[in-house]
């Protein structure tokens, strides 16, 4: 039995451009349990980290409207006082860009003592530093002794990025939000990190919001995937039936660009276009719409929702009914 640890609806968030807002994250509604990965997927610009930060609160200037709801309570405007409370406890992060995660003026050993300090003041110096030698260990990070007195600076990619993990795991939150977080890493180091956190889920029972863009993570760590572009979420459901039967256009081209062996020798399918700049996303009709422009303007929804195909698998517009590849040979 799932049991629901944080409910996203109708979630909106906007910044201001000149003397207008413009969403970037737009009318998105999403549930995370328990003990499960939900992967968030997309292109760059699609509004990913900008909906990470919005549930963790880190928008200095943004409007957000709709309801962050977690463990039963709306968290979506809370005051900078509660959530100083749950980030960090409750609520865990990790930092796509290790380096500027971490201050590069504190050893790593005292970085995460006082994440340990600030929700356990009245744990003793010798306590914390075990609790940090025992996180740096869980993370996989050899002789943590001689680690915990050094540098950021001093740390290869893959090891800082173990330091942000074992901060944002020091007080066992119940919600752990990842964003990007194998970039810039090599393929070993990265599928050390994913085998980290698929661990630290079982451990700890958390739930996880994996973000990224890479797919073969996707199919190796996430439950369930959510798709996003232009803001919106345009496809959600089990990692299996995303992968096996993918239904909207932007879904089935994210999919048809990823090389694989049985390909060898084709050509590699581009999506047209890009991700428009936030003041110029469609506001009306599918977002999608001009990177597929050899399918007809009939085969759109005006106002494009999500529409449940199967139990669990959600696809908005309806537009997928009518979508080929131009080439179908290429299709998935």
């Amino acid at each position: 039995m799932t049991e629901e640890l944080l409910k996203i609806k109708n979630l909106k968030t906007s910044f201001r451009i000149k003397d207008d807002y413009y969403a970037a994250v737009d009318d998105v509604t999403l549930t995370v349990n328990k003990n499960e990965v939900l992967a968030i997927v997309g292109e760059s610009g699609s509004g990913k980290s900008a909906f990470a930060f919005s549930l963790m609160g880190l928008h200095n200037r943004a409007k957000i409207e709709g309801e962050i709801i977690f463990k039963g309570e709306n968290i979506a405007n809370a005051s900078p006082a509660k959530l100083s409370k749950l980030r960090g406890k409750e609520m865990g992060m990790i930092f796509q860009d290790s380096l500027s995660a971490l201050n590069p003026l504190m050893v790593v050993g005292s970085q995460i003592d006082e994440t340990i300090f600030l929700h356990n003041p009245k744990i003793s110096v010798k306590e914390r530093r075990a609790r940090v030698i025992d996180l740096l260990n869980k993370v996989g990070i050899p002789r943590p002794e001689k680690v915990y007195n050094q540098y950021p600076h001093e740390l290869s990619g893959g090891m800082r990025q173990r330091v942000v993990i074992a901060i944002a795991i020091a007080n066992q939150p119940e919600l752990l939000i990842a964003d990007e977080p194998t970039t810039a890493l090599d393929v070993t180091i990265q599928s050390q990190i994913l085998d980290l956190l698929g661990q630290l889920k079982d451990d700890m029972r958390a739930g996880i919001i994996l973000i990224t863009h890479d797919l073969g993570v996707v199919a190796e760590m996430a439950d369930r995937v959510a798709v996003m572009y232009a803001g919106q979420i345009v496809e959600v459901a089990d990692v299996y039936s995303l992968i096996e039967n993918p239904q909207h256009p932007y879904t089935r081209s994210l999919l048809n660009s990823v090389p694989s062996q049985a390909e060898k020798g084709s050509k590699l399918h581009v999506i047209q276009g890009v991700v428009p700049a936030l003041q110029n996303l469609p506001r009306e009709g599918c977002r999608f719409k001009t990177r597929i422009p050899w399918i007809d303007e009939s085969a759109h929804e005006e106002n494009p929702t999500l529409h449940e195909i199967k139990p669990g698998h959600f696809v908005r517009c309806t537009c997928y009914k009518h979508f080929d590849f131009p080439d179908k040979s290429k299709e998935v």
